[in-house]
């Protein structure tokens, strides 16, 4: 396998799964116009997606630190589809929310192990994570097209229809862990020495994870309305609010890619930095500017919202070394799926008032992730990250074998020596 295919992969199983997330907000005009459901009740339809994915993530994440389990990304990628495929099935709504619940807790399962992965194909690098994001910010892009393109020739019970990325999505990562599985065993046979210890900066991480907390609210809360205000602000048009919906996401897309990139010019917290300091006059934009300018806010507020992506999850799991999938499942997970814990507050304003009012307080968060990143360190990178053993281990050998970055403190250490290239000819 050639040294990019991996991340390649994956980043297209990671596209394969993220289209779900995409797809509960794509949902809501429909749920609203078939069923005549409120701000508030399609709120607790996005809420049911986050709230068992923001419990299931931690959980999932301290799994993962104890034991390798590279099955879950095929299993999770598939419970992630069968739970949006069911969801238009039944017109109960009570079964609506445990269907997407379940979706959920898929794709909770999915982040903390995949990410673990994404960093030993990646060889621990800022660009490799960056692309692995971009494929699941681009399944988000493909949501809401592929939503509309289903339901609105046939209406919600066609959702069955959107199980196919999730079969493609769990046949993609499987030539992945098994080639990482072979350079496992190839390593192990060749008596590579584990990296030397560094002490979790548990401070520094949870300044970062209430950063992406307050980046989750914004963007989950815009992702959740921004499709009925973009149709409200265009004169009623449902095609108006899903460009609107697309562009958020591939604006995101986008974001990934570039935040690996200038991470590589400059340091992680400063590019973090600055982006959600601008981020604070794009979603403003977003909120009070008139007419198709609209469009252009949403894609520069995506854009800044998810340039610091990637860069969050290195930042994390460099922060808490020890504890990887831990990490994994807070930032790339867990801290993401909390804005939907916010979405039913700012459905309820937005029926008590205007979408504008509720979605007008989101300027704020970006602000504070600014605030959080400005007394943030730039750890040290790893040198590169090794394949875990895909059986049970003992606590301290996972932690050994688990991705550990090398501090500048670290210099006396003994040298690591460099990976073997995944490249089984």
């Amino acid at each position: 396998m050639r040294r990019n295919t991996p991340i390649t992969l994956l980043s297209a199983g990671h596209a394969c799964v993220d289209v779900y997330q995409g797809a509960v907000a794509s949902l809501v005009p429909f749920f609203v116009a078939e069923r005549a459901y409120s701000y508030a009740a399609v709120s607790g339809i996005v809420l049911a997606a986050s709230l068992l994915s923001s419990v299931a993530q931690p959980v999932f994440g301290l799994l993962t630190d104890r034991w390798a389990m590279p099955w879950l990304l095929p299993v999770s990628t598939l419970l992630g589809g069968a739970g949006i495929a069911l969801s238009g099935v039944s017109g109960s709504y009570a079964l609506t929310l445990v269907f997407v619940a379940v979706s959920g807790v898929g794709v909770a399962a999915y982040h903390p192990e995949s990410a673990r992965v994404a960093r030993i194909a990646g060889r621990g690098g800022n660009k490799g994570m960056g692309w692995f994001s971009f494929g699941g910010n681009l399944g988000f892009a493909v949501a809401p097209l592929m939503v509309t393109a289903v339901v609105a020739t046939g209406g919600l019970r066609l959702t069955p229809l959107l199980a196919l990325p999730a079969l493609v999505g769990a046949v993609l990562c499987l030539p992945v862990l098994r080639a990482l599985e072979q350079e496992r065993q190839r390593q192990a046979a060749g008596g590579r020495p584990a990296p030397p210890d560094r002490a979790d900066d548990r401070a520094s991480f949870v300044k970062l994870s209430l950063a992406v907390v307050c980046r989750s609210i914004a963007f989950i809360g815009l992702s959740t309305f921004i499709a009925l205000f973009a149709k409200e602000r265009m004169g009623g048009s449902t095609a108006a609010g899903t460009a609107a919906l697309f562009v958020l996401y591939l604006g995101g897309a986008v974001g990934s890619v570039l935040g690996g990139t200038m991470a590589d010019r400059w340091d992680r917290v400063t590019v973090a930095r600055w982006s959600y300091l601008l981020s604070v006059g794009w979603v403003a934009g977003v909120v009070f500017v008139p007419g198709p300018a609209l469009y252009l806010f949403v894609a520069l507020t995506s854009a800044g919202l998810y340039v610091p992506f990637s860069l969050q999850v290195t930042l994390g799991q460099d922060y808490l070394p020890s504890r990887i999938g831990t990490a994994s499942g807070i930032t790339l997970g867990l801290t993401v799926s909390i804005g939907g814990l916010v979405s039913p507050l700012i459905g309820s304003i937005a029926d008590a008032a205007s979408l504008r009012t509720a979605l007008a307080p989101l300027i704020v968060m970006p602000a504070l992730s600014w605030l959080l990143f400005r007394s943030l360190p730039e750890p040290a990178a790893p040198e590169h990250v090794a394949p875990q053993p895909t059986g049970p281990q003992p606590a301290d050998e996972a932690h050994q074998d688990a991705a550990r970055p090398q501090g500048r403190d670290a210099t006396d250490a003994a040298p690591t020596p460099a990976p073997a290239r995944l490249d089984h000819r």
